[in-house]
């Protein structure tokens, strides 16, 4: 007979599992849009697989607490103990999987041990983020209630059953503490299979975005606190027969090339869904749209990661987010790193980094440091910091003063000049100066409304500098950190969730022949500003990215999503699942198919697998041994 201690603790841990299925409902609800393309079976599914890690994750939170519930003890003062402690320690987790239904809209995943990595920054958001998001304290209000409400509490029977318990029993404490420590350790490694249950496990399903279903947040984060080098791949038994497979392709020489300023506008949030270009001129970026045609527009433009953290090591030094956790924020950061701060650097040119939050945001000005950047321009560094009534009460300065400012500071620096400025106000809670209230649309979704505040902000900054002297020998890069916000039906699928612009404008010359068709990527721009100025022929550059103006390839993007790698060619995206299955998709413009195909090209799924391979293995195996340049 099981004793009243385990039965009452097996009744506590039910009714946390129910209390998760309802967290799970709340996530899929929150973001049904991303899982639309999934037939209802494999939904429902991802609800059972979901279990699994359910009681995983339950049983990590509450191993003190299991150990607890062991105590016969029935008082009311211990008893209300342990029913405070059970509460407290499940709150986190209930919590954690609120957040998620909107954290997950930003970040395309569920949340991991980033909440320690960018402690300060949300800090200093805490105000403004409870205040955007009180909806959620109902729910929260609602299912802590229901735990308090229904925890199960011992009968007097129950203690009974303790004081009149026979000598022969002895055995029976032992026997029941031993039974509990083994299939907690079973529950929380996910059952006997060679190695624990893992993140990327959840995505070894049809279609792999259903894996989001399946995890939960605690599971998520709890794991993610064990910080541990992605695991080494043996694709290939040596450099020597990875390089082929890898496609790298250095720029070569490029005889007259000017030696002109180079700055980058790297947009918050500015996906494509945004803009008019590309969606039959329905958007709200009528000015980027105008500038677009004059210069070199790239329609088949992704991201390589879904957070502003993983966009500068991709745009300043070629490195795409192929990690779950970012360069910036994990140990690999001491790894030698070549950024386009140093490889300019050492050719004469004033190097420098704006962006108008606070110093230390995410880590930006350590990681310009790192790149070689001369200068960094932060919150602190602006006239009247918080003080200034440029300041938007939450992360930094508006675009449109910063903007001013940043194109007044280049007029200050020696040319030649390699500038990158990163903007903010299109950043949740997405906010408007005051004055400009009512002169923007408000749109369908909350972001609309700030992306043309900062589509103005772009008119007004090229207006200033196009009277400035370094204007007309200046290259201007316009791209994104990442998407935000959707509505648009077409971008909602993993592909589309990368999907954003970029342009490459130079007032005062034509640029370089260019396939505006052509895949690129982030981490295209190093290779693209060496070349264009000339300077690319023996700098160490990653094998990542390529130059737009390589004619000799029609391009190429690799980003992580859902524990896959995927790497994305004008004919073809190549998937590589967690469980090492090459997978093959039709290519169509910011869209991928829920299935991949039956019946692949085998010529092309063994080129594409053994490219996707080589990348990986060459990334990963790289940072854990620091000979990405060896």
């Amino acid at each position: 007979m099981i004793s009243p201690l385990l039965r009452l603790l097996l009744r506590r841990l039910l009714l946390l599992m129910g209390v998760y299925v309802l967290l799970r409902l709340g996530f899929y609800w929150a973001n049904r849009s991303v899982f639309q393309e999934a037939p209802t079976e494999q939904v429902l599914l991802a609800f059972w697989h979901g279990f699994r890690y359910d009681i995983s994750a339950l049983l990590l939170l509450n191993v003190p607490f299991l150990v607890l519930s062991l105590v016969p003890a029935f008082s009311f003062r211990w008893q209300g103990f342990l029913r405070g402690f059970y509460l407290t320690v499940n709150a986190v987790g209930i919590a954690l999987n609120l957040i998620d239904t909107q954290y997950f809209k930003f970040i395309g995943r569920r949340t991991t041990n980033e909440l320690f990595t960018i402690t300060d920054d949300i800090q200093r958001q805490a105000g403004q983020l409870a205040g955007h998001y009180w909806f959620l304290l109902i729910p929260f209000g609602v299912l802590f209630g229901l735990v308090w409400y229904f925890y199960p509490m011992p009968s007097e029977a129950d203690a009974a059953y303790y004081q009149a318990r026979p000598k022969r029993r002895v055995w029976q404490p032992i026997v029941e503490v031993l039974l509990l420590a083994g299939l907690t350790v079973l529950g929380i490694r996910g059952g006997v299979q060679l190695k624990p249950l893992r993140t990327g496990h959840a995505f070894m399903q049809t279609p792999p975005v259903l894996g989001h279903v399946a995890l939960n947040s605690t599971f998520t984060f709890l794991k993610s606190l064990r910080t541990e080098a992605p695991e080494r791949r043996t694709y290939f038994p040596s450099m020597a027969a990875l390089k082929p497979a890898l496609a790298a392709r250095p720029p070569g020489p490029r005889p007259g090339a000017p030696r002109d300023n180079v700055v980058i506008l790297l947009i918050e949030s500015f996906a494509s869904e945004y803009n008019g270009i590309e969606n039959g001129g329905k958007g709200y970026t009528p000015f980027f749209d105008s500038l677009a045609t004059q210069g070199l527009f790239f329609r088949q433009h992704y991201a390589n990661g879904r957070r502003s953290i993983e966009a500068l090591p991709a745009v300043l030094a070629g490195l795409p987010a192929l990690t779950e956790n970012s360069f910036i924020t994990s140990d690999f950061q001491t790894d030698e790193l070549h950024g386009l701060g140093e490889l300019l650097g050492r050719q004469g040119y004033a190097t420098s980094v704006f962006h108008g939050a606070t110093n230390g945001t995410m880590g930006f000005n350590t990681f310009a440091g790192i790149t070689g950047i001369q200068q960094y321009y932060g919150l602190s560094e602006y006239p009247g910091g918080t003080s200034s009534p440029d300041f938007d009460g939450h992360w930094g300065i508006f675009d449109e003063p910063y903007l001013q400012y940043f194109a007044k500071q280049l007029g200050q620096q020696k040319p030649p000049f390699f500038s990158t400025v990163f903007t903010l106000t299109s950043h949740e809670p997405f906010p408007v100066p005051a004055q400009y209230k009512g002169k923007f649309t408000a749109g369908e979704l909350p972001i609309h409304a700030s992306v043309q505040y900062t589509d103005f902000a772009l008119r007004q900054f090229f207006k200033t500098a196009a009277r400035q002297p370094w204007y007309q020998n200046t290259l201007f890069i316009v791209l994104a950190d990442h998407t935000s916000q959707t509505l648009r039906a077409e971008y909602q699928n993993t592909l589309g969730s990368y999907k954003t612009p970029l342009l490459l404008f130079h007032p005062g010359h034509a640029l370089p022949a260019a396939n505006v068709q052509r895949i690129t990527q982030q981490a295209d721009i190093p290779a693209t500003v060496l070349d264009y100025l000339g300077l690319a022929p023996g700098q160490p550059l990653l094998p990542f990215g390529y130059s737009v103006f390589d004619a000799g390839t029609t391009g190429r993007a690799l980003f992580l999503s859902g524990g896959s790698y995927f790497l994305v060619h004008s004919d073809y995206v190549a998937e590589l699942t967690t469980d090492n299955q090459v997978r093959l998709y039709p290519y169509q413009k910011h869209a991928l198919p829920a299935l991949p195909l039956a019946a692949p090209d085998p010529q092309k799924l063994h080129q594409y697998g053994n490219e996707l391979k080589a990348c990986v293995q060459f990334y990963l195996n790289g940072l854990a041994d620091n000979t990405l340049y060896k």
